[in-house]
């Protein structure tokens, strides 16, 4: 497909990042998802509340977003307390039994601490005996932990894995942004992937980052290059900071062409997708894109009015909703699409 170009504000045509030539399209077959998890906190923000802190009409956010209400974490909790209650749920629905979990992998960008890593941690918490590791691709990233953890089965490194995706994103968003603020909520949502016969797996997926877009979503401070001292924070350089109409159409954009990438690759169409079940980044995102390839909106699984944004928990919470409404059937296809900061995307059509 060729590149998108679109107009900036001063009339002038640019590329969109992550709309030019993208990478290719693979397969992986002989592996299935044995069992899902999920765990939102308690704590629930409305609308109201958010309305009340920055002044505005609950309902604007609900035009802007799709969203009416998130989860946030209590302050005793960090990302493997989430990430644990997701992956115990999981593993206590699993066929098989706990020794026999090989590797443990987390995608998140909101880690407990910048070592040991989350996966670590839950290692010890959920009594496992196998490696771990994190990894970063923010709300792209559990797409990529399941690839990865498909790709240890088939290549015989792991007999089983344990995928998890898990962020706090209401420690990292900025309190008195009403544009962002609203968007995040927390979560963790876990797969576990083992072998299966051949004509099921991954029948084709694609894994795709564009570094030229870094600075529409990006978290600037508490890092190597701007650690936290006192001027970055008191510039508020340690919370997330998006463009959010540049976001909005590259997501739109990518999320449409790589869900056409992977079927063209696997020759299927979009009718014989069961269902689709995208990261959950906004209502308006999604349904864009539902629009833009022509999918009936029935067959787009959605939870961000009730959740918000979870980063890289949304794809496995969105999943383990659909498996628990009995929505997700042997033998059927289905698509799976995480996009976010990087810009990085991971789009897959498997036959479950």
């Amino acid at each position: 497909m060729n590149s998108l170009h679109v107009p900036n504000p001063n009339g002038q045509v640019e590329k969109v990042p992550g709309t030019g030539k993208r990478p290719r399209c693979e397969s992986i077959m002989g592996v299935r998802v044995l069992s899902t998890g999920s765990y939102v906190p308690d704590a629930v923000v409305t609308n109201e509340q958010l309305g009340q802190r920055f002044g505005c009409d609950p309902s604007w956010i609900v035009r802007r977003t799709g969203i009416y209400e998130r989860r946030h974490v209590l302050p005793h909790q960090a990302t493997s307390d989430l990430c644990y209650e997701a992956g115990r749920q999981c593993l206590e629905s699993a066929p098989i039994s706990r020794d026999e979990v090989d590797m443990i992998l987390v995608a998140t960008y909101t880690p407990d601490t910048s070592f040991p890593s989350v996966s670590c941690v839950l290692q010890d918490r959920l009594g496992l005996v196998c490696g771990g590791m994190d990894i970063h691709v923010a709300c792209a990233g559990f797409m990529f932990a399941f690839v990865t953890g498909a790709a240890y089965i088939k290549a015989g490194v792991c007999r089983n894995v344990l995928v998890i995706g898990g962020d706090i994103n209401s420690r990292i968003a900025n309190p008195k942004d009403p544009k962002t603020y609203p968007l995040f909520g927390d979560g963790a949502g876990a797969v576990l992937l083992g072998k299966a016969d051949p004509e099921y797996g991954l029948l084709s997926y694609t894994l795709g980052s564009d570094g030229s877009g870094k600075d529409m979503l990006v978290r600037p401070g508490c890092g190597s290059r701007l650690p936290p001292d006192a001027e970055v924070l008191a510039s508020g350089q340690q919370y997330l900071q998006m463009d959010g109409k540049g976001v909005f159409r590259w997501a739109v954009t990518i999320l449409s062409e790589s869900i056409h990438d992977v079927l063209d690759h696997a020759h299927l169409t979009l009718d014989d997708v069961d269902r689709f079940i995208t990261h959950q980044a906004n209502i308006r995102i999604i349904l864009a894109a539902t629009d833009v390839l022509g999918i009936s909106r029935d067959k787009v699984q959605t939870n961000v009015k009730w959740y918000g944004n979870t980063s890289a928990a949304s794809v496995p919470i969105a999943l383990d909703e659909a498996v628990r409404q009995g929505l997700v059937e042997r033998g059927k296809y289905y698509v799976l699409s995480g996009f976010g900061a990087g810009l990085a995307w991971g789009t897959l059509v498997m036959r479950w």
